[in-house]
């Protein structure tokens, strides 16, 4: 068997100087590639799907849908962001659909609409589940919608960004005055719409699900401990928290797995999770975020079917601590969704061959 890896590779480490962009800066950022993977990630993934046989590693730059249609694998492993545009992370699965070669995740259409935060909210509404309220400003234009908005306060993200990117403590708004300030920045140092909704008071949490149809399955419910922010800071899991403050030589033990929570709010955030999993179309594998109102009440933050899965468990990647507590090795995660994805496309089970080592290359 074959199989290919689609990846985007950082250019470079995230700098241990990380900071965040000046308002009064040229529209700049130094998180353009957070999304991206780096060596180490995508040669665990490679070394794990090894046990399948042959990997394939397949960059998503220009020359990709010649390289898919050259190589043309039995199973694609996609983990690409893709490079700019709200529908960046649909390009690879729209590239394989096109040429006819299955691979594992989301399709196109799920991928787009959970990037944009705005589209997937509205799908969220019109299903009845629960999300802050919010407007989309899509231009300088639309700065007046903040000053009508009566959902203050308000916390203020670019509309299709992810891995925090572009998440800072400075997004948080309590007037309209500071919100329109904020988006004013945000629109012109990420060149997209920002999304203003309701700051929500209450904890966070994160759910990540593997499965399909009757056969999905929750793992164990991580909490941020938003405790373990230096003092003073806003209880939010932004770049500062994920990038710039977390770090080797000052790790926060950040993540809370299993959350220590009663089982009514637990059974309440795992029904929240599955059913905006299933409303916007999640294939195999993903996460969603939620976070608590003032009533306790969980709603759903994002979604993200193209979790981030670095092997080191020190480095707080949600995913694989997830696995982890749930009793997974990195390797058994990556099987996991590979099996998940077979299933889904051949109606058959995958068996992870024993000694069997393919060469990536």
């Amino acid at each position: 068997m074959r199989l290919g890896l689609a990846y985007n590779q950082r250019p470079d480490a995230i700098s241990a100087e990380n900071k965040l962009p000046d308002p009064r800066d040229p529209p700049s950022t130094d998180d353009a590639y957070v999304e991206w993977d780096d060596p180490t990630t995508i040669q665990a993934v490679a070394d794990a799907l090894r046990a399948f046989g042959d990997v394939v590693l397949l960059e998503a730059l220009d020359d990709f849908p010649a390289a898919l249609a050259l190589t043309r694998p039995d199973l694609l492993f996609n983990m690409a962001e893709g490079s700019s545009g709200p529908c960046r992370e649909a390009h690879v699965p729209a590239v394989a659909e096109f040429l006819g070669v299955r691979y594992t995740g989301s399709d196109p259409l799920t991928l787009a609409l959970a990037l944009h935060k705005a589209r997937t909210k509205e799908v969220l509404s019109h299903r009845r589940i629960p999300t802050a309220p919010f407007v989309l400003v899509e231009s300088a234009a639309d700065l007046p919608v903040l000053k009508r908005a009566k959902i203050y306060p308000v916390f203020l993200k670019p509309v299709w960004e992810g891995s925090s990117k572009g998440i800072s403590q400075a997004n948080y708004a309590e007037t309209p005055d500071a919100a329109v300030e904020r988006a004013e920045f945000l629109l012109e140092a990420y060149r997209q719409p920002v999304l203003a909704e309701s700051y929500l008071p209450g904890e966070e949490f994160t759910v990540s699900i593997m499965g399909n149809g009757a056969e999905i399955s929750v793992l164990p419910i991580i909490r941020y401990r938003f405790d373990q922010l230096p003092g003073g800071a806003l209880p939010v899991m932004g770049y500062e928290a994920k990038w710039v403050w977390d770090r080797p030589e000052t790790p926060m033990e950040v993540l809370e797995c299993p959350a220590d929570i009663s089982s009514p709010t637990e059974q309440a955030i795992r029904a929240t999770a599955v059913s905006a999993y299933r409303a916007l179309g999640c294939r195999d594998w993903g996460r969603v975020d939620i976070r608590l109102d003032h009533a306790c009440v969980p709603h759903v933050v994002e979604i993200n079917p193209l979790p981030g899965i670095i092997p080191n468990l020190a480095e707080n990647s949600c995913f694989p601590r997830a696995a982890a507590a749930a009793g997974m090795s990195y390797d058994e995660l990556i099987h996991g969704v590979v099996r998940i994805a077979w299933r889904r496309l051949t109606g058959r089970d995958l068996k992870v061959p024993v000694g069997l080592a393919g060469a990536a290359r």
